[in-house]
Formats: C-alpha cells, sequence, structure tokens
C-alpha cells in the first residue's frame, strides 16, 4: 500500500488519543470517540491542508468508535490501509478492509469503529468543490445535492487514484502555489465524479432544453427595468438555489443580486450618458434604485464619479476628464 503523507506531516506520534480527535475535531470534522475503558492508547496524525483539501493520515492504536450526527459541508473519502472497519450508519452494516474505499455524503450519520491496528487516509472535500465539478462538466446537479451510493469501492479499481493522491500529498508537503492546488482539487472532484457511482445524471442537456447561465444573462438584459427575484431566476436556469448561486460565481464571480445590481448601474451609467436622460433621479428610479443615497455611492465606487457628474457632462457636451 502506498504511504501518503510523510514524516514532515505528523502532528502527533503516539499521542494521547483525545488530543488527537480534539485535533481532527478542529480540522477535519466534528465527531466523537468511545475508545477501550482501559489501557493508554497511543494514537498518531498527519496532516495537510491543501488548496480547499484536507489530507489527514490517523491511527489510535486500539479499537475506536467514531461517531458524528452528520459532516453537513464536506464529503469524507476514506481510505483504509492496515485493519478493518465496521460502518453501522442508518442500521445498515458493512465492513471495510485493507484496500477499501468509504465516501461519507455530508448529510450521512457516521457511526464507524476501527480496528487496533487500522490506520486511515482521508481526503476531506468541500461540497462546493464537487458541485463545481459537477458544472464544469455541463452536467445537472440534483436539487438534493450530490450524493454518492453508498457502497464499498476497491481501490485497486480506482485507476490511476492512489498515485493523484500521493502527488498532491507530495505537493502539499512542497507547499505548491494555489494554482497549482486549485488544478489538483478539480482534478480529485472530477475523478471522484467519473469513478464512483452517484446521483448526477451525467447527461449534457441539449441545447433547447438548457437553461443554464446564458439563458439567464439574457433574461435579465431583457427585465432590467423590473423587480427581478432569485426565484425567477432559479427558474430560468432550470437549478436549485444553491445551483445558481455556484453558475454565477463559475461564470461571472458574483452572487445573482450583486450581478443584478452591477447590471443596472451599467445601464444607468449608459443611459445618462445619451441626450434624452431626463434626469438622474428618474433614470435610478426606472431601474429599481429606490434609495438615491445608496444608489449614489454604489455608481460613485463602480464608475469613479457621482452619477449627477455624468450626467452633467453629457448635457455640457464634455467628454470625460474634459
Amino acid at each position: 500500500m502506498t504511504v501518503l503523507l510523510s514524516e514532515r506531516s505528523q502532528v502527533f506520534d503516539r499521542a494521547d488519543a483525545y488530543a488527537v480527535s480534539n485535533y481532527v475535531n478542529q480540522h477535519v470534522g466534528s465527531h466523537c470517540i468511545r475508545l477501550p475503558p482501559k489501557g493508554r492508547p497511543q494514537a498518531s496524525i498527519s496532516h495537510r491542508t491543501f488548496s480547499s483539501l484536507d489530507l489527514c493520515r490517523i491511527s489510535y492504536g486500539a479499537p475506536v468508535q467514531v461517531t458524528s450526527a452528520a459532516l453537513e459541508t464536506i464529503y469524507h473519502l476514506q481510505i483504509l490501509l492496515p485493519g478493518h472497519c465496521r460502518s453501522a450508519a442508518r442500521g445498515d452494516e458493512k465492513i471495510y478492509r485493507t484496500g477499501e474505499v468509504l465516501l461519507i455524503n455530508p448529510d450521512d450519520p457516521v457511526d464507524l469503529t476501527y480496528s487496533a491496528d487500522c490506520e486511515k487516509f482521508i481526503v476531506k472535500l468541500p461540497v462546493r468543490l464537487l458541485e463545481n465539478a459537477c458544472l464544469e462538466q455541463h452536467w445537472t446537479l440534483p436539487q438534493q445535492g450530490i450524493r454518492f451510493v453508498a457502497e464499498k469501492h476497491e481501490l485497486s479499481s480506482m485507476s490511476g487514484f492512489v498515485p493523484l493522491l500521493s502527488l498532491i500529498c507530495h505537493e502539499a508537503e512542497n507547499e505548491a502555489d494555489a494554482e497549482v492546488g486549485a488544478l489538483y482539487e478539480r482534478i480529485v472532484a472530477k475523478k471522484l465524479l467519473a469513478m464512483l457511482a452517484s446521483n448526477v445524471l451525467r447527461v449534457i442537456p441539449k441545447r433547447e432544453e438548457a437553461g443554464g447561465f446564458e439563458a439567464v444573462r439574457q433574461f435579465i438584459e431583457e427585465h432590467l427595468r423590473s423587480e427581478i427575484s432569485v426565484e425567477q431566476l432559479m427558474t430560468v436556469a432550470r437549478v436549485s438555489e444553491r445551483s445558481l448561486y455556484l453558475l454565477f460565481e463559475r461564470h461571472v464571480g458574483l452572487s445573482p443580486r450583486e450581478y443584478l445590481r452591477q447590471r443596472k448601474l451599467e445601464r444607468v451609467h449608459a443611459a445618462l450618458q445619451v441626450t434624452t436622460a431626463r434626469s438622474v433621479t428618474e433614470v435610478a428610479l426606472d431601474h429599481g434604485f429606490a434609495h438615491l443615497g445608496r444608489f449614489s455611492e454604489a455608481y460613485r465606487k463602480r464608475f469613479g464619479e457621482l452619477p449627477s457628474q455624468t450626467w452633467r457632462r453629457q448635457r455640457n457636451g464634455c467628454a470625460p476628464g474634459g
């Protein structure tokens, strides 16, 4: 079995198990542990953060039960190195052995019991990373979120995945720059979606059936003088609210409301530069800016001058800066 993370990443070595558990709670995921009533097991942990991923290798040195209500905003990919693990969440019992992989969904309750000789390697992935990877493939995000099928996976069947993790550990330990980290985390997310069964429908919709960002952008341009709600944009894009925010972030780097405000400001700016512009107040109100003080400040930050200055320059026939 490939060793993932070297001694350079070691945080605790043969330490108190509860100290290791506290560290896990801070960096890897909220949980509780139950150890045998007798003895002082010696636990070890190695850990690295790499972009939005957390990489962690843990052994507790004794049989240990790990429980958690749910991880909520993260996925846990766990690889069993030596030893074995029993999963008993939701009454569905499974035994995982050396070289097998389990993936814990964000809403899954956790009830795992590890053997005394067990060592596990964990990759912690934020929900957002998997959803972005799904959008990049132009697959439709399930409204209830991405869920991987609760089944055992043989590491040997996940072609090229261990070498990829080994390379990521190497890059993390050598403090690769943020651009490299972002590239690797996207590769991990895409490989997991490609290799493991999930509820994602891996079909690209036909153009005439697609909603997506272009349909949303066009809708916004046609209705900039109206009040546009997030619910309307969800309907146009045919996605959930969470997926809508991811869609906007991927295409324009803004939330839907920020983008709406920006486009309204740009439309007002254009309107104030034509001779038919009646007054700043009327143009602002036409585009839904009811609070003129806040509008003027937002306009100044966006264009470097007050809207009244733009309007007066147009009325006086002066070029910017003239």
